[in-house]
């Protein structure tokens, strides 16, 4: 990923194990495989990426909505991330929700 490009991310929180049915469900809802959503778990990685304004914003955008209400209803604690000029900052749900209502 350059400096230019916008991104927001999912990364479990205090959580490095998921459930072989959660990951299965994840699988569904976001398309990343369960064994990268594993080991990104476990490696305290980003659960799932999307980069935004991109020619895929369209279909990946709606996933990284759809995984963090999965891991809302399951209990499951996230931080969200937002990549933009190099810099990488943690923001909330609500601030999430709002950037993608407005693009």
């Amino acid at each position: 990923m350059d400096d230019s490009t916008v991104s927001m991310s999912l990364t479990l929180d205090g959580v490095t194990v998921l459930s072989p049915a959660a990951l299965q469900a994840l699988y569904r809802i976001n398309g990343r495989s369960t064994v990268e959503m594993r080991l990104a778990a476990a490696s305290g990685e980003p659960l799932y990426t999307c980069e935004l304004f991109g020619a895929d914003h369209i279909h990946v955008a709606p996933r990284l909505e759809k995984t963090a209400a999965f891991l809302l209803d399951q209990g499951v604690p996230f931080r969200i991330h937002e990549s933009a000029d190099g810099e990488r900052n943690e923001i909330s749900l609500e601030v999430m929700q709002s950037i993608l209502g407005e693009i």
